[in-house]
């Protein structure tokens, strides 16, 4: 489109017309407005190209501010919500000329109320994850190219790894939280789906304030690669334990020098340290919407505030030290390698929508500040798809989504 081989009109009415094939089963929006999408292409057609997202469809979780859209955040309290102003993400892809397609279904707060009703468009029968559920869906089944999500727990490597589709979650606080629903301060982060590493990048280039120090090549041969099971690793179903081995022995035959990466016994407890965070921080994030309508919050929702969990504040204080010595101490074992490669999910979606997936292998990643991105290309029962996750040290993100990209190329056959 900023060529001019194609308008974006046009291409705004192809998305359109997957939508309106695949929705009534996918369910992935909260609001869609037809019209409006198409005076908007028109708009940016009108205006020529204006940024290096030009006429690009991007879809936005119901969680973040959009000043032309309504954002209800899957609550009841919040139907109809109007807001007058962007969050900071939407009005930076809006400047880059990015037209903002729509809303996408969230689970309640992006918390662990109400679940979207969205289904996983590799088989409806199961959930698609979440709580980013309507952006991984939308762009798992070709509705639009880029979707942003956010990330407490496992809410976008999670989906992205159920649905089959490529995923950031950016370094902590790289992306402004301004005018996203606050959850947890120390763990919220903005990221993005798309359908391959490049439109990864895309995205990212445009919502990173420093500019690309590192090139996006990666030569794979002579790569040291570690491989990071994790303390959680018993968690882990066949398919995601034939999806590692795969991988290694992929990476090994194109000349990857692959290793085992153990990590010390103070990360055995960063699982529980990252619900003692989350909820804790979630005590206040709700506490005004507890004070003015309790009744209709999602008993999860009151439980945050009620502290039904007991966490004390001692506890919070022990899981803030915790965390910042380990991600030190991540920060330098990861450096050792060229990237680390471990689980996404415990395996593929499970059946249903009531529930959408453990955050088992996400929460310590989260809480550690650290990138990762899902890499899809292998599937488990019924063909369905399951992930593998790159990471590395804290502001990595670039070398990450090489690293990324060059095991894609092995892992997706």
């Amino acid at each position: 489109m900023v060529e001019g081989r194609l308008s974006v009109e046009a291409y705004a009415r192809a998305c359109l017309d997957r939508v309106a094939a695949r929705e009534p089963v996918v369910q992935a929006w909260s609001y869609i407005d037809p019209k409006r999408v198409i005076a908007q292409a028109r708009a940016l057609d009108d205006a020529g190209p204006s940024g290096p997202l030009h006429g690009l469809p991007v879809g936005v979780k119901d969680v973040l501010l959009t000043r032309d859209m309504p954002t209800q955040y899957n609550s009841p309290i919040y139907e109809g919500y109007a807001p007058a102003v962007d969050a900071a993400c939407v009005q930076t892809l809006r400047a880059a000329g990015a037209l903002i397609f729509g809303k996408t279904q969230t689970v309640e707060f992006a918390s662990t109320g109400r679940p979207a009703p969205t289904r996983n468009p590799r088989n409806l029968a199961h959930t698609p994850g979440g709580s980013s559920s309507g952006s991984a869906a939308a762009v798992a089944d070709r509705h639009i190219p880029l979707a942003l999500g956010t990330q407490t727990g496992g809410s976008m490597i999670r989906p992205a790894s159920f649905c089959g589709v490529w995923a950031i979650k950016p370094t902590w606080n790289i992306v402004s939280t301004e005018g996203a629903k606050r959850f947890s301060t120390t763990l919220d982060t903005i990221g993005w789906f798309g359908r391959s590493a490049q439109d990864l990048r895309l995205l990212y280039d445009v919502m990173d304030p420093e500019p690309a120090t590192v090139a996006d090549a990666f030569e794979l041969c002579g790569a040291r690669i570690a491989v990071c099971r994790t303390p959680v690793w018993a968690s882990a179903d066949p398919a995601t334990r034939d999806a590692l081995s795969a991988a290694e022995q992929r990476l090994g035959a194109a000349g990857a020098m692959v290793e085992l990466l153990e990590l010390p016994a103070p990360f055995d407890r960063l699982n529980a340290l990252q619900d003692v965070v989350m909820r804790g921080e979630g005590r206040s994030a709700f506490l005004s919407d507890y004070r003015t309508d309790a009744a209709r919050l999602h008993p999860s929702i009151r439980d945050h505030v009620e502290n039904a969990q007991g966490y004390s504040r001692a506890m919070l204080c022990e899981a803030y030290d915790i965390a910042a010595q380990c991600r030190v101490a991540f920060d330098a074992m990861a450096g050792a390698f060229d990237a680390v490669v471990t689980p996404s999910t415990i395996g593929t979606a499970p059946e249903g929508l009531a529930q959408t997936g453990a955050l088992t292998f996400n929460a310590m990643w989260t809480l550690l500040h650290t990138p990762c991105v899902n890499v899809p290309g292998f599937t488990g029962e019924g063909g369905m798809p399951v992930g593998l996750t790159v990471t590395g040290p804290r502001f990595a993100d670039r070398k990450v989504m090489a690293a990324a990209a060059a095991l894609g190329a092995e892992f997706i056959r």
